[in-house]
């Protein structure tokens, strides 16, 4: 019941019967004949139940054949015709139950019908011209039984044929049955046009249901092929992004390559510049003279060979990117030889290796140790006022190469109040050096120098130079 329809429905056929159960009270049927205690209140109940049938009749038709869809003015005719017929009813039954008794009863009727009748007709054209629901048929032949048994039953009480003997509508309650028989063959109507609602509606849903399905598959066909060609776009997208970031990163791999080459060759030449101290230059070549102005040609001769040697070394290996440890040994060696001849015999140095074939194995930059070396005498022995001035140098190859270059020298603290003296960028181009060359192979070179104490005093300087790979 909760479908207005249905309710509708309900209420029509529910005061249908109260109606029949009020003809049949003076009959024989044996359910109606309790109306017979109550005669006044039946026979005032007769006209009000029959408006109050109306007007669910009226409102279950404005529901099923959805007059509002296609007449909104129309379904509100509809509506206010329904309170009209019950608002009658109850008017008419508290007045003639109540007040009148009964009276005006015939007037009442005749005025009524002449009022209704007409509009009712009205109405029934205006929904067939209106409303073109599928269901229109039923209500057109149900109310044309309904109108057959009315206006039967209204000729046959007018020309009073149900009182001449032996005709064929002279049988009791004969006006009543032939009304009766009206409105069952309209609700029999009625009864067709739900259940074929039913097969409407029913229809309709497994329509939506089927045109929503399709709709779905339009959407995922659509979606999918959105999706695609989302797909494409990213993707072509993405290729251009991969392109283009790959275009940046060779070109900023190559500025960093270009700096860093730059850096390079800036930084070698730099180095080169500073392996040979000016001062050590120019006291080599004196101590040359000095040894020909003695007489001592043979240490002259020798001298002046381990000095070339020097500088043929430094400029063939100042080219390379790299050499081997023990090349770089031959370098230290001969500058070591150098400096022992020119700076008599309290300087003393010690080389340590374990192994030369070892040190092949191992590659650093060209002419990496010579500065630490050169740095290490001129700055820290050079000065120094002990009778024995000694470096040396250790090379372990016990688990990784590890270079050991100490000192007896005036340490590091001592060194930098004398920097005025001297003017070296050893120690700065070196970490330069290595920075580089760490960042451009697989395996790097740590740097640490330290003072060498002892009870608070300073002994020397250590650096130590270690692989790590």
């Amino acid at each position: 019941m909760r479908d207005k329809l249905y309710l509708f429905y309900l209420g029509y056929l529910f005061f249908q019967i109260v109606y029949g159960f009020l003809v049949l009270q003076k009959t024989l049927a044996p359910i109606a004949n309790f109306f017979e205690y109550m005669p006044k209140t039946a026979f005032n109940l007769f006209e009000s139940i029959q408006f109050i049938f109306i007007g669910f009749y009226i409102l279950f038709i404005s529901q099923l054949l959805q007059v509002k869809k296609y007449d909104n003015l129309l379904a509100k005719v509809l509506y206010y015709f329904a309170l009209f017929c019950f608002l009658y009813a109850l008017i008419y039954f508290s007045f003639h139950n109540f007040l009148l008794d009964g009276k005006y009863y015939t007037k009442t009727f005749t005025i009524i019908r002449f009022i209704i009748l007409p509009f009712n007709f009205i109405l029934i054209f205006w929904i067939i011209y209106k409303v073109k629901h599928a269901l229109l048929n039923y209500f057109i032949i149900g109310q044309s039984f309904f109108f057959i048994g009315a206006a039967l039953s209204t000729y046959v009480a007018y020309t009073g044929l149900n009182t001449i003997p032996g005709h064929f509508f002279n049988f009791t309650q004969s006006l009543n049955i032939i009304f009766q028989l009206g409105l069952l063959a309209e609700v029999f109507c009625f009864s067709l046009a739900l259940g074929k609602n039913v097969f409407i509606l029913q229809e309709k849903k497994e329509k939506t249901t089927a045109e929503l399905i399709n709709q779905l598959r339009e959407n995922q066909q659509l979606q999918e092929n959105m999706n695609k060609k989302l797909d494409e776009k990213v993707q072509k997208k993405t290729a251009e992004l991969i392109q283009l970031y790959s275009k940046i990163e060779l070109e900023r791999e190559q500025k960093i390559k270009d700096d860093f080459t730059k850096r390079i060759r800036k930084t070698e030449i730099m180095a080169l510049r500073s392996q040979m101290n000016p001062h050590f230059i120019f006291n080599s070549m004196n101590a040359i003279k000095n040894l020909i102005m003695t007489s001592e040609n043979e240490k002259a001769m020798a001298y002046l060979d381990n000095f070339s040697s020097l500088l043929r070394g430094i400029l063939q290996n100042s080219n390379r990117e790299k050499i081997t440890v023990e090349e770089e040994l031959e370098i230290i060696e001969l500058y070591l030889s150098l400096e022992k001849s020119r700076m008599s015999s309290n300087f003393n140095y010690d080389i340590q290796v374990q192994s030369k074939e070892a040190l092949s194995q191992y590659q650093i930059p060209p002419l990496l140790l010579q500065p630490i070396v050169e740095n290490a005498i001129w700055h820290g022995l050079q000065p120094s006022l002990k009778a024995t001035k000694k470096l040396t140098l250790i090379f372990d190859t016990t688990e990784y190469l590890k270079i050991t270059i100490e000192d007896n020298g005036i340490g590091r603290k001592e060194s930098g109040k004398k920097k005025k003296l001297h003017n070296s960028m050893g120690t700065t181009i070196l970490m330069d050096r290595l920075t580089l060359y760490n960042h451009l192979n697989d395996h790097n070179i740590k740097f640490k120098i330290e003072d060498i104490e002892e009870e608070h005093r300073i002994l020397g300087t250590r650096i130590t130079l270690t692989y790590d790979y």
